[in-house]
């Protein structure tokens, strides 16, 4: 059982070796050391044990300053590990100085370091001072001074200043600037046949504006691609300001109109209190008779010629009534022309 035991101790030790070195090559990035060692890149051992106990996956590190190196740009660990720690993108910010390097650009890694913590994509700005990119804005519409509505959509071909990629401006802010001298030439213009004629002075009075000021870009061009007519602003205005006068004038009128129904329903209360006023004072006509005969005022054969006279008044208004129907039937009964 003894011979047993010592038997499979160096099994046992084979096995503890094995999985001490797994450990050890889990823990210690010692392929990527040989990578380094190789492509003449000093870097220890003690180095990468270090950036494991700072949370530093040492591949975002060494992979850049092996690239870096190879470039022949001077670049540290140190400042490779703390562009890292601080949320920055190491490889993009080595690709971003190997391609200003290639382009006999001027940039440090302190300045491509700060303009990727800003958030921008610094290899992207390296790339467009190099390469201009175009901007093309959507139609903007100006309106002439003859009232018509003119559509410019422009081309603006920027170019990446790299010393004011931090806290300048983006591309809203310049397509903001460009369409607002557009609208601003075009409505200088006393015709819109002039913007048509010379699509250029649009281009020319805004770039000489220097809208690129405080922006992140260096405009090197503005060009208008297309011109557009639009809708007569100044007809449409002048229908819409007759429109209204129009129903002012309605409305005025309605209003007349209102006063005068008014006028005349008072009118006819008038004349309905008139009336009123007539049969009363006729309801006084018998008091005043009978006060009369009662006084002595008036005799018998006077009242008695009074009543004649109303009976013989009654009588021709019937007589009258009666030759009227008459006539208005007549007149019914006659063939029309």
């Amino acid at each position: 059982m003894g011979l047993g035991v010592l038997e499979l101790t160096p099994i046992i030790l084979i096995v503890v070796a094995l999985i001490v070195l797994a450990i050890l090559f889990t823990f210690i990035p010692v392929t990527l050391w040989i990578s380094a060692l190789a492509a003449g890149v000093r870097v220890g051992i003690f180095t990468l044990v270090g950036m494991r106990l700072r949370r530093v996956i040492p591949s975002r590190v060494i992979n850049p300053l092996i690239k870096a190196h190879k470039a022949g740009l001077k670049v540290t660990t140190n400042q490779l590990e703390s562009h890292y720690l601080a949320g920055g993108h190491v490889d993009r910010v080595v690709n971003a100085l190997i391609a200003a390097h290639r382009a006999n650009i001027e940039l440090t890694f302190e300045r491509a370091a700060a303009i990727d913590l800003a958030g921008r994509n610094v290899l992207e700005a390296v790339q467009m001072s190099v390469n201009p990119k175009v901007i093309e804005t959507p139609f903007i519409a100006g309106i002439a001074m003859d009232g018509i509505e003119v559509k410019a959509l422009a081309r603006i071909t920027v170019r990446a200043n790299i010393d004011r990629l931090v806290g300048g401006a983006g591309e809203d802010t310049v397509i903001a600037r460009v369409g607002e001298g557009v609208v601003s030439t075009i409505g200088s213009s006393d015709s819109h046949k002039q913007v048509l004629e010379n699509p250029d002075s649009i281009s020319h009075t805004v770039l000489a504006k220097g809208l690129d000021a405080g922006t992140a870009f260096e405009i090197l061009s503005i060009d208008i691609a297309d011109v557009d007519i639009g809708k007569n602003i100044g007809a449409i205005l002048q229908t819409d300001q007759a429109e209204a006068d129009k129903n002012i004038a309605q409305a005025k009128a309605e209003e007349r109109r209102a006063m005068a129904v008014a006028r005349e329903q008072e009118m006819v209360a008038r004349v309905q209190e008139m009336r009123a006023h007539v049969v009363e004072a006729e309801a006084e006509v018998p008091k005043a008779l009978a006060e009369a005969l009662r006084s002595g005022k008036m005799g018998v054969m006077d009242y008695m010629n009074y009543k004649n006279i109303n009976a013989d008044t009654g009588m021709r208004d019937a007589i009258g009534k009666l030759s009227k129907d008459n006539k208005d039937e007549t007149d019914d009964k006659k063939p029309k022309k």
